[in-house]
């Protein structure tokens, strides 16, 4: 069971960048991103192309952050500047990026065998190689929980808050929301591609389709972590967020063991973000009616 337990965890730890990446477009700015399904393999695939070609962590984790960065300000321009819809400006993103993996890979998927790793780093202090993904997340989580936390606590963080919570009020108030919107989808898809670097390495591969349905992963960690853990805070958010990621990735594992085919997890999550997402309704429901009886 503690074989199964402590991977599961460390993959909703590295997942969570994702997740927190998706949190900051879909409830902080208010906008439907598609495009962090085109920025995670794009991160996954620049970490992975600098691993190969012999440059170290640190300057495959920035080209990977970088790269996120860029495509979110693509999406951002697109929105702004074009005033095309956020919906479509991320769609347009997510299929351009395709063809821009491919260029960067040279080829449909990168193999990481025998390249030094993050995790093969954090073995080298002996722990095994599921200790080492477990820290590396932890580590990863915690940092970005934190920086996330103490920017958006900041005048310009407080500003891109505002800029989701009422752009008019904000726009009152003096705050350029373009700039804002573009901001924000710069730091969003920045995180999703370092959740890419981070998980091209743990799988030891970087595949052009690999961000295939990671919309739908992002939101269900979003929604569960809200509905099981409560929206509070702005702290309480980023927790539950983190928190959401790895239930979502322990409920994954669960159906997987009780004998789900692998073919049938898109339709499950589907399913399951469906069902997160009718939770308010379901209990207001309930609440109307034992105020009737």
């Amino acid at each position: 069971m503690i074989d199964i337990l402590i991977p599961t965890v460390a993959q909703g730890l590295l997942w969570a960048l994702l997740a927190l990446g998706v949190y900051i477009t879909f409830r902080v700015l208010d906008i439907a991103d598609l495009s962090v399904e085109g920025s995670f393999p794009l991160g996954a695939a620049v970490a992975a192309t600098a691993l190969v070609n012999g440059h170290g962590l640190i300057v495959a984790f920035f080209l990977a952050a970088l790269a996120g960065a860029l495509a979110g300000i693509v999406t951002g321009f697109f929105t702004t500047k074009l005033r095309i819809p956020a919906l479509l400006a991320g769609i347009l993103t997510m299929i351009g990026l395709y063809s821009v993996n491919l260029h960067v890979m040279g080829k449909a998927n990168v193999a990481l065998l025998r390249i030094d790793t993050i995790f093969t780093y954090a073995e080298s202090f002996g722990l095994n190689t599921s200790l080492a993904m477990l820290t590396v997340g932890i580590v990863a989580a915690v940092f970005i929980g934190c920086t996330m936390y103490w920017f958006f606590g900041t005048e310009l963080g407080t500003a891109i808050r505002a800029t989701g919570c009422n752009d008019q009020m904000a726009r009152a108030q003096g705050v350029n929301t373009n700039r804002m919107i573009v901001l924000g989808l710069l730091i969003s898809n920045a995180l999703v591609a370092l959740s890419g670097a981070l998980v091209a390495q743990s799988n030891g591969f970087a595949d052009v389709g690999m961000g295939t349905g990671t919309i739908v992963i992002g939101l269900a960690s979003v929604i569960i972590g809200e509905v099981l853990f409560g929206t509070r805070s702005f702290k309480n958010c980023l927790i539950s967020v983190i928190l959401g990621s790895i239930v979502y990735r322990l409920v994954i594992a669960l159906v997987l063991q009780l004998g789900m085919p692998p073919n049938d997890l898109k339709l499950f999550t589907a399913l399951l973000v469906a069902v997160a997402l009718s939770m308010p309704l379901i209990r207001e429901k309930m609440r109307k009616r034992q105020t009737r009886s």
